[in-house]
């Protein structure tokens, strides 16, 4: 009798120690970007859409924010997820004119400065460019997602997704210098227990844009904190 209780007792402890087991070792995908060159590829966006299940519902009030500093963009490239709202602040003090006429999301927000109060609801997914018609060289990205599961390279062009449930998906990668109108990189990962590592080799384009302003507007303009300007 005494065994049997501890039997049943070492039973109880092991399934009151499942989900946590299962937690803690959730899927895990390692990506390393880089150009033709080798060279090690900034904001690439990696997004994952589940196979085997939905993906769990977006949280409700999600919001992120896109500012407009040094006559730039900041960050040049947003991830959001479905249904977020973003908000584009003016740190500079100059005016600025906010559009977009992606099919994803088509909306101008006409000249201001400072924290503009309006919001943008990004509702269908998709990448969404952006455009300042003051500025021509301004440029920026809002990638719009269905899922939870998305990450972006930095600087050494590395990014990683983990605590991933199990299962199969569809990795989708984009990067702004990707050939105009290109698609996303697609294809069918499987993840599981074991940590995956994938590697992708872009040939990217240079930019018709570059978010940065022109070497003689560089010095005197952009934030509100360096003077008074009007352009």
């Amino acid at each position: 009798m005494i065994k049997l209780l501890s039997s049943r007792a070492a039973l109880r402890m092991a399934l009151a120690l499942l989900p946590l087991s299962a937690s803690a070792t959730g899927a895990r995908l390692d990506v390393q970007v880089r150009d033709t060159a080798g060279a090690p590829v900034r904001d690439a966006v990696v997004w994952l859409l589940p196979l085997d299940r939905p993906a769990p519902p977006a949280s409700a009030g999600a919001s992120a924010v896109l500012d407009q500093r040094n006559l730039s963009f900041t960050p040049q490239v947003l991830v959001v997820r479905t249904g977020a709202t973003v908000s584009f602040p003016n740190s500079d003090n100059v005016r600025h004119q906010v559009y977009s006429f992606s099919p994803a999301k088509h909306f101008e927000l006409k000249l201001y400065t400072g924290n503009h109060a309006s919001t943008e609801q990004f509702d269908q997914p998709g990448i969404v460019t952006l455009g300042c018609n003051i500025h021509d060289w301004m440029l920026g990205y809002v990638v719009v997602v269905d899922t939870p599961w998305f990450a972006q390279s930095g600087d050494n062009g590395q990014l990683t997704l983990e605590d991933l449930p199990a299962g199969r998906y569809t990795l989708q990668l984009w990067q702004p210098r990707l050939a105009a109108g290109a698609p996303p990189v697609s294809e069918t990962v499987s993840l599981g227990t074991t940590p995956l590592q994938r590697n992708y080799t872009l040939a990217l384009v240079a930019p018709e844009q570059t978010n940065q302003p022109p070497p003689d507007l560089e010095m005197g303009l952009g934030a509100r904190t360096q003077g008074s300007h009007e352009h």
